[in-house]
């Protein structure tokens, strides 16, 4: 019997009562699992099936080609965010993003650390901390911009340059890249909220010509509509 940590980032259900459930976990990266009869009426767990819940999973061995089967999963740690609509919002829009850029992803104690940190950062009623976890993750992956002299950000290249190179990447914008940058504690950085949608455009783009097959979170608007 395998046991596993992970962060629920999506379910599916299928049939009646069962659900595939993907995961990123601390042993194995992206992974998905069948669960049985977890929408049957007497299954309580249900309510564990919160995007970014902290969950232990018992897997059984796998037959043939299906994916692997959850024998009994428990909660190792749930969010006090979902009581909050802005924060339950940023879980959604950051398992959405989470769910896409990471499928590919192997064993990765960094991503798995920063899940856990952004989430902390959450529960403290940080309502930027989405942003600053999408340029962590580009740190992370290694694709992060390069500090230089330049006041604007080329978005194609990860360097700055003298003269604007895209329109979302304006002297004030790129300028919030260059302090995140040069931060110690990232999350220490304050982007006021005049600037957060722009910002935050800015980062999809980045990771547009970075992070390949990148698409857009479908969650994108409902932030957006969250923030105004």
């Amino acid at each position: 019997m395998n046991t596993q940590n992970g962060f629920l980032l999506s379910f599916i259900k299928y049939g009646e009562n069962d659900a595939v459930l993907h995961c990123f976990t601390e042993e194995d990266g992206f992974q998905s699992y069948f669960l049985k009869g977890i929408y049957s009426r007497k299954n309580k767990k249900k309510a564990f099936l919160q995007p970014l819940n902290k969950l232990n999973f018992s897997i059984s061995p796998v037959r043939g080609n299906g994916i692997p089967t959850i024998s009994k999963f428990e909660l190792v740690k749930s969010s006090d965010a979902y009581t909050d609509i802005k924060a339950g919002t940023v879980i959604f829009f950051i398992s959405d993003f989470l769910n896409q850029v990471l499928k590919l992803e192997n064993k990765n104690p960094k991503i798995f650390l920063s899940i856990e940190r952004f989430i902390a950062e959450l529960e403290q009623q940080n309502y930027q901390c989405h942003l600053l976890f999408l340029f962590a993750i580009l740190k992370v992956q290694g694709v992060a911009p390069l500090i230089g002299e330049g006041s604007f950000l080329d978005p194609e290249t990860g360097t700055f340059s003298t003269v604007p190179a895209h329109q979302l990447f304006s002297e004030e914008i790129s300028m919030i890249w260059k302090n995140i940058l040069n931060a110690e504690n990232l999350y220490s950085i304050k982007i006021h909220s005049s600037l957060r949608k722009d910002f935050l455009d800015s980062l999809l783009i980045y990771y547009h010509y970075h992070i390949t097959d990148f698409k857009t979170p479908a969650s994108l608007e409902v932030i957006q509509q969250i923030f105004e």
